[in-house]
């Protein structure tokens, strides 16, 4: 794992070990000599140097727990873990009570693969109220629990550290790999105990579809079809990924996708995500009134459908009915005030039933959330917010 330098000097208190700093104050010249030299080769980062001086110190005070812990972290700091394990251990020995040392100790335990060894004093540190131990200790449990197999551990970790950092790169970039992992392990595990079962074929066609394969995706969900032409949410599934393919080479897919989200709704009419494409795809076609009766549907099931109140408030302004559009773009507001399309559909409604102050503090809102969204970047999206149905987007060239 990849911690920060500045971060685990901060965390471990390496210049907070007041008796080392009782050695500066030593009639022994030598002791002071050193010490001075360590404490300016740790202040420019300059962990040769300063190793150099507290090995001195270790030779001239070997019984100075403190020494071998200052040392044993400045190991740390240069990634020789085969060093700092036993310097931290006589630091230990010397005086077991020396703060947060266990937890380094396991963390150069991990990083040397001693994962079992390491297990207890990474888990006492992931327990930690100093919350740059309890990360450092969360990434290493990532991967000590990896590395002894301990998959549903690990994927706990993962979900605690996401909670705990949710916009924290580093911790993002690892956990995803850990349910990227436990996933492919419970497909394999899936495929071998049914390899023809229709919950394979599924999984398949899902994981296919979140990669963006779309042949594969669509060939999954056929073969799923075959064995249960009337499973819930499979020709949902099949439409979106036709739909999906022909966004990419502009093919016939779009009427095929059609196809499969009426038979979706012949199956299950509260079905409002095939409802909602149906509704999405005669709006894109310019056939208002069969786009709302769609949009109508899937909100008749599922009336805090945020994508739906937008497409219908799109769809009203667009056949002249502005009022009636109103409702349903403050409701999404209400829902996700986030929402950038939100505001900008307002703003258009208000514009088109002539109020102007109305219709500017709309478009100042679209222009600030806007903002704030493209600053936060990425990083700050939820781990899980794929969407299900197509997202309601802003024009091209939004008007102001």
């Amino acid at each position: 794992m990849a911690l920060s330098r500045s971060a685990i000097l901060i965390a471990f208190g390496l210049r907070a070990f007041w008796a080392v700093l009782a050695v500066a104050q030593s009639p022994d010249e030598a002791l002071r000599k050193y010490y001075d030299e360590g404490e300016r080769a740790l202040a420019q980062n300059h962990y040769a140097e300063a190793e150099r001086a507290y090995e001195k110190l270790r030779e001239l005070s070997p019984q100075t727990a403190e020494i071998h812990a200052r040392l044993g972290l400045v190991y740390f700091q240069e990634k020789k873990f085969d060093q700092a394990v036993p310097t931290l251990r006589q630091a230990l020995k010397l005086k077991p009570g020396l703060p947060k040392l266990d937890t380094l100790l396991a963390m150069s335990l991990s990083e040397l693969g001693q994962y079992q060894e390491a297990m207890p004093g990474l888990e006492k540190g992931f327990k930690s109220s100093d919350p740059a131990i309890k990360r450092m200790c969360g990434l290493q449990l990532l991967r000590a629990d990896t590395g002894l197999q301990r998959d549903n551990k690990a994927v706990e970790v993962a979900l605690e550290l996401n909670h705990a950092y949710p916009n924290d790169p580093e911790v993002l970039y690892h956990t995803s790999k850990i349910y990227g992992n436990f996933a492919f392990l419970t497909i394999e595990k899936l495929s071998q105990a049914a390899p023809d079962s229709v919950w394979r074929h599924q999984a398949a066609g899902e994981a296919y579809e979140s990669q963006g394969s779309n042949d594969l995706a669509i060939s999954e969900y056929r073969q799923v079809l075959a064995i249960d032409p009337r499973r819930p949410g499979i020709h949902f599934r099949l439409g979106r990924t036709l739909l999906a393919r022909a966004r990419q080479n502009n093919s016939t897919d779009k009427s095929e996708a059609m196809k499969e989200f009426e038979q979706e709704l012949q199956l299950d009419p509260s079905n409002g995500n095939a409802a909602y494409e149906m509704a999405q795809i005669h709006r894109d076609a310019g056939e208002l009134e069969e786009a709302q009766k769609f949009f109508e549907l899937a909100l008749k099931h599922y009336p805090d459908f945020e994508e739906a109140h937008l497409g219908i408030g799109a769809t009203l302004i667009a056949e002249h009915k502005p009022a009636e559009a109103l409702p349903h773009l403050r409701k999404a507001i209400t829902l996700n005030p986030q929402n950038e399309v939100s505001w900008y559909r307002l703003g258009q409604a208000q514009r088109a039933l002539g109020n102007a102050a109305e219709q500017q503090k709309a478009f100042a809102e679209f222009q600030r959330v806007r903002k704030q969204n493209r600053g936060h970047g990425e990083a700050d999206q939820d781990l899980f917010s794929r969407s299900e149905v197509t997202r309601q987007q802003v024009d091209a060239n939004p008007e102001q």
